[in-house]
């Protein structure tokens, strides 16, 4: 199975993906953690899972760069929409956005939503309002997501194993999470 940014494909066949229960992660992040939230979208198209990421749709990044909030309200609503889950990139970041508790308050009842915590992020340090969902702490939480999302066992990540451990310094997200925390 190909994995897409549903921002790219036609309406129709956003609703034929829904249809066959195809998931969907709308990635809500601060802007200034873009190139972290790149990294975890590649992870995700790389194991067959849909995304909606703002950094690869251009309408979103000429909405943002014109500051129209009706125009930048629409389209992330359009994304969340077409997802089934949301990940909420954390990073001290996180705290001065304007829009990710936005993303958060519409997707809330519409996706499956949770909580991606960036390396070094300590278990205390989340907001009261982000301590609701299901936390994604470190790359083996993130690891046991894309086999619940692509319903695969251990050993069927689309990569060989060993290059999906967790603890493995070749993981794709080795510099964005943290290997495994325990609370």
């Amino acid at each position: 199975m190909v994995a897409y940014n549903r921002r790219f494909i036609e309406e129709s066949s956003i609703l034929s993906r829904k249809r066959l229960d195809i998931p969907c992660v709308f990635l809500s992040h601060q802007k200034k953690d873009a190139e972290y939230t790149r990294k975890i979208a590649d992870f995700l198209i790389e194991n067959e899972i849909d995304i909606y990421f703002d950094e690869y749709d251009i309408d979103l990044k000429n909405t943002n760069q014109n500051n129209n909030p009706d125009k930048m309200t629409k389209a992330i609503l359009k994304g969340i929409n077409s997802s089934s889950h949301m990940l909420v990139i954390v990073s001290p970041n996180t705290l001065y956005s304007n829009w990710v508790p936005f993303e958060i308050g519409f997707g809330f009842d519409k996706t499956d939503l949770g909580i991606l915590t960036l390396k070094g992020i300590a278990k205390g340090k989340l907001p009261a309002y982000l301590k609701t969902a299901k936390r994604i702490r470190d790359r083996y939480d993130i690891n046991s997501f894309v086999r619940y999302l692509t319903r695969n066992n251990d050993n069927e990540l689309c990569k060989s194993f060993d290059y999906y451990d967790h603890s493995s310094f070749n993981h794709p997200l080795y510099n964005v999470m943290d290997s495994i925390i325990v609370d």
